[in-house]
């Protein structure tokens, strides 16, 4: 039950620069709430970004004021937010 209230506050964010890891994008949604998990998915075979990655926030205020923001630039990338699924 936890585990899905935690999903309530996760977004998936595309087109993340491959330049961009783990803590990274965690220092920029900060900037929004407290991130509990931030998860760039990789390649395991290049073990090269690709491309996206999925935003926890611990609270819904965290995730309301992130998706609020019209637009999101990170390293030249104009990020896609939208909710993550709960699957």
């Amino acid at each position: 039950m936890a585990s899905a209230a935690r999903n309530l506050h996760k977004i998936f964010v595309g087109n993340v620069p491959w330049t961009v890891a783990h803590n990274e994008l965690k220092q920029y949604f900060s900037e929004f709430g407290h991130v509990s998990n931030v998860s760039v998915v990789f390649d395991r075979n290049t073990g090269m970004s690709r491309g996206y990655g999925f935003v926890t926030f611990s609270h819904q205020n965290g995730l309301d004021a992130a998706t609020s923001r019209q637009k999101h630039f990170l390293e030249g990338n104009t990020l896609f937010l939208q909710p993550a699924s709960n699957n």
